[in-house]
C-alpha cells in the first residue's frame, strides 16, 4: 500500500492542500480553495463601515472551510485510506494573527465582538500598526535589548509585538478579554490536535523569540505599555516546537470531518516562505530561497551569524537543525504586477487579450518581452506596499520615473517587474557585503510561470535562477514535515534527509544574458541613488503625501 503525507498550505488568498508519496515524494493530487471573504480591507463582513488605511484582515473561519474541501479533495481523487495517510503538516503566511478565548474560539466569531475591527485576523501585511512598530523599535534601541540587532535593528509593523500593542492601546477591552494571541499556522494545529504549541519559525521570525534567550523580557514589556507585561507570558504561552516536531494526533472530531484515522501525526508548522525553501529542495547554505508571490520572502542559510541591515531575521536552527537562517522580503510584487492590471491597463488592450483569450499578464509579458534592457526609459521603485527590506519602513510607497506621452502599458508592467529584481539584488548585496555569498537562486511560488520576469531577474541579480520542481512549493514541505512528524511511520530519521529525498529536481533554469547585465548594472545604480534618497530621510515627499491622504 501506497503511504502519503498532506501538506497544507494557507496563503493571502487562498489555502491548498497537496498528497505527496512518501517514498518519492511524487505529487499524487493538489486542490485550491480560495477564502469566501478574501482579504478584508474595506468593511468587516456583514457590516458598512470603513476600515482606516492599511488594515488588512481575515476570516478565520475560511481557513477551516478551505481545510475541508481541501484535504477530502487530495484525498477522494486518489481513493486513499485512511491509514494510508501517515502525518499532516502546516504552513502558512506570517505574521497572521487573531485574538482568541480560552478554548480558542477566535474574538470575532462572538457576537459580542463580530463588528470590532481589532477583533478580528490580523493578516501579514496589515501595516496600521506602524507607529507602535516605530516605538518598539525605538525603546528597544535606548534600552540597548541584544535581540534587536538580530532582526537589522528595525521591528516591522506586520510582527507580534506593533500588532498586539495596537489592539491593547486602540481596543483595550479585547485585548484584555483575549486569553491568547495566537499565529493562524499555530490555531490551525490547535484545532485539529486540541493542543496549543508555538511554532519556532514563527516565534524566532516575527515574534522576537530565541531559543536561549527566549522572548523579550517583561521589563521591556512593562515600559513599553504596562497591560503588555504578561503578553510573553500568558497570552503567547504555549511550548515552542521547531518544524516537523509532533505536535500531537488529529482529534475524533477533525478525522471524522477529513476522512482520516484519528491520531494521525500532525507536525509543527512553519512560515509558507520557509516551507518552500525545504519544499524547493534546498538544504544547504549559500543557495537563496525566493517565494515569490504578492510578495517576496528572501531565505539565505549559513553556517555564522553576523548582523545584516534591514534583515528581517536570523534564527538558529529557523529553518533546518545546524545552520543560521536569514529571513528577508519586499512587501509587495505580485500585489504591484496586479495593481497594475486592474487600475491602469487600456481597454484596448483587455479587449485584445480576450480576443485571443488571453490573461492580461500574459498578454503584458508577451508585449514586454519584446523590449531590451533599458528600452522604456523607465525605472521605478517597487514600495507600493512599503519597503521590508532592507530599509524596514511600510510607510515608504512607490514611484515610477520617466514616462513620457509614448509610453505605453508594457513598458511600465516591464518596468515593475524590473524594480522588484532591483529590490531583490539590494537584498543579496547586503548579504554579499557582509560576507555571505549568494551563490545562486531556488525560486518557487506563482511568479515563476512569467519566464520574462524569470529571465529579468536572472540578468539584473547576475545569477542562475532555478525554478522549484514542485509547482507547490510551500504546500511540499509542509507536506515533507508531516512525513517527517510520522517518525517511523514515514521513514525519515530527520528533516535534512526527508528535504534530500522528497523535494523534486528544479522544474527550468534561467541563466544570465551577458549583454543585459551591464545594462541592468547600469540602471541598478540608478535605482540606488533614488534607494536612498527617498528611503533614507533625504525627501520625505512619499511620507508627507501619506499624511495628507489620512487626515
Amino acid at each position: 500500500m501506497k503511504k502519503y503525507s498532506i501538506g497544507l498550505d494557507y496563503g493571502t488568498e487562498s489555502a491548498r492542500a497537496v498528497l505527496i508519496d512518501i517514498f518519492t515524494g511524487e505529487t499524487a493530487a493538489t486542490a485550491v480553495c480560495s477564502y469566501a471573504d478574501g482579504v478584508i480591507e474595506k468593511t468587516l463582513p456583514g457590516s458598512q463601515e470603513m476600515l482606516p488605511h492599511e488594515w488588512a484582515l481575515q476570516n478565520p473561519t475560511d481557513w477551516l472551510t478551505a481545510l475541508e474541501i481541501t484535504v477530502t479533495s487530495v484525498i477522494k481523487q486518489v481513493r486513499a485510506e485512511p491509514e494510508s495517510i501517515v502525518g499532516i503538516g502546516v504552513d502558512f503566511t506570517s505574521c497572521t494573527i487573531l485574538p482568541v478565548a480560552a478554548e480558542g474560539t477566535p474574538l470575532c466569531l462572538l457576537e459580542a465582538y463580530r463588528h470590532r475591527p481589532h477583533a478580528w485576523v490580523k493578516l501579514w501585511k496589515h501595516h496600521s500598526a506602524a507607529l507602535q512598530a516605530q516605538r518598539v523599535s525605538q525603546l528597544a534601541a535606548s534600552r540597548k535589548e541584544r535581540w534587536l540587532s538580530r532582526y537589522g535593528g528595525f521591528i516591522s509593523s506586520e510582527w507580534v509585538i506593533p500588532k498586539a500593542l495596537q489592539i491593547a492601546e486602540e481596543a483595550p477591552d479585547i485585548y484584555a478579554d483575549a486569553r491568547y494571541i495566537v499565529e493562524g499556522a499555530d490555531w490551525i494545529t490547535w484545532q485539529l490536535t486540541g493542543k496549543l504549541t508555538r511554532n519556532a519559525c514563527a516565534a524566532g521570525y516575527k515574534a522576537t523569540w530565541h531559543k536561549v534567550e527566549g522572548f523579550p523580557s517583561r521589563e521591556f514589556l512593562q515600559e513599553l505599555h504596562p497591560v503588555m507585561r504578561d503578553l510573553f507570558s500568558s497570552r503567547l504561552s504555549g511550548p515552542v516546537l521547531a518544524p516537523g516536531q509532533l505536535v500531537g494526533g488529529l482529534t475524533t472530531y477533525w478525522a471524522k470531518r477529513l476522512g482520516l484515522s484519528e491520531g494521525t501525526p500532525v507536525a509543527a508548522p512553519i512560515i509558507d516562505a520557509h516551507s518552500g525553501m525545504l519544499g524547493a529542495g534546498v538544504s544547504g547554505p549559500e543557495i537563496m530561497f525566493m517565494a515569490m508571490g504578492t510578495s517576496t520572502c528572501h531565505m539565505l542559510m549559513s553556517n555564522k551569524e553576523v548582523l545584516i541591515e534591514g534583515v528581517a531575521g536570523v534564527v538558529e536552527d529557523g529553518i533546518l537543525p545546524g545552520l543560521y537562517a536569514y529571513e528577508a522580503g519586499q512587501a509587495g510584487v505580485g500585489d504591484i504586477f496586479a495593481w497594475f492590471i486592474e487600475n491602469a491597463v487600456p481597454h484596448t488592450y483587455l479587449e485584445e487579450a480576450k480576443l485571443r483569450r488571453m490573461s492580461l499578464h500574459d498578454f503584458l509579458a508577451e508585449k514586454a518581452s519584446r523590449l531590451r534592457p533599458g528600452q522604456s526609459g523607465l525605472l521605478a521603485l517597487d514600495w507600493w506596499n512599503g519597503n521590508r527590506s532592507t530599509l524596514a519602513d511600510a510607510e515608504l510607497s512607490g514611484l515610477i520615473i520617466g514616462y513620457t506621452l509614448a509610453t505605453t502599458a508594457e513598458e511600465i508592467y516591464r518596468a515593475l517587474i524590473e524594480a522588484t529584481a532591483f529590490g531583490t539584488r539590494v537584498i543579496i548585496d547586503a548579504f554579499t557585503d557582509k560576507d555571505i555569498p549568494v551563490r545562486s537562486i531556488v525560486a518557487g511560488g506563482g511568479l515563476t510561470r512569467n519566464d520574462m520576469l524569470m529571465q529579468i531577474y536572472a540578468d539584473v541579480t547576475g545569477r542562475e535562477m532555478e525554478v522549484a520542481g514542485s509547482a507547490q512549493a510551500a504546500a511540499h514541505g509542509a507536506a515533507i514535515l508531516g512525513a517527517v512528524a510520522a517518525g517511523k511511520q514515514g521513514g525519515y530519521q530527520s528533516l535534512a534527509e526527508a528535504v534530500s529525498r522528497l523535494a523534486p529536481a528544479p522544474a527550468r533554469v534561467f541563466k544570465p544574458i551577458p549583454g543585459h547585465i551591464s545594462v541592468y548594472d547600469s540602471i541598478f545604480q540608478e535605482y540606488n541613488r533614488l534607494y536612498g534618497y527617498f528611503g533614507r530621510g533625504q525627501n520625505n515627499v512619499m511620507k508627507f503625501l501619506r499624511s495628507l491622504r489620512d487626515k
